[in-house]
């Protein structure tokens, strides 16, 4: 007999994947395309492919991995017939910002949010994409690759690379933040 937490069909995978993933994939592809309905949309199409996937073969750490390389498949096809260009530079990141603070705290969190988006917006798309799927979706190198079919030692490269231009960048900037 299965433990509850195994998925033993088809149904009770997709319950797990819903549960688990489903907003961080909507999230992703929101960052992709700039369209929420059709990051929705996505998203609920990779879950219905999934219902059709054999259980045992996805069960465990694949699953993670399969559920945003076929989400970015399925966005990037459509950007692709709807010739759209991804837009990193209108790329939201409200969901960084923590309502509690006060005031003044949350004057200096916007001050420094926008400051990172600005210098991040400055970084070449493949290590942009590369980051967030690290940093906000906390995919490891292997499920990185998986998803962008890099390999991942070009995804290690192209993590250490964006970090250094981040550093460099923010530093002129964060300098001039802090004499303020």
């Amino acid at each position: 007999m299965s433990s509850p937490s195994t998925p033993t069909t088809a149904a009770d995978l997709v319950r797990r994947g819903v549960a688990e993933y489903e907003s961080m994939l909507c999230g992703y592809i929101y960052n992709l395309t700039s369209d929420l309905e059709m990051a929705r949309d996505v998203v609920q199409e990779t879950f219905i492919k999934l219902y059709a996937q054999d259980p045992a073969r996805l069960d465990g750490p694949g699953l993670k991995s399969w559920l945003f390389t076929v989400s970015r498949n399925r966005a990037l096809d459509l950007m692709r017939r709807r010739r759209r260009s991804v837009s990193w530079e209108d790329t939201p990141m409200d969901h960084l910002a923590d309502p509690a603070p006060g005031p003044d705290r949350l004057a200096a969190d916007a001050d420094e949010t926008a400051l990172v988006l600005q210098t991040f917006r400055r970084l070449p798309p493949n290590q942009a994409e590369v980051l967030r799927l690290k940093f906000q979706h906390e995919l490891s190198y292997q499920e990185i690759a998986a998803v962008t079919g890099l390999t991942a030692s070009n995804v290690g490269f192209l993590i250490h690379t964006g970090l250094k231009r981040l550093r460099i960048l923010l530093a002129p900037e964060a300098a001039a933040c802090a004499m303020i």
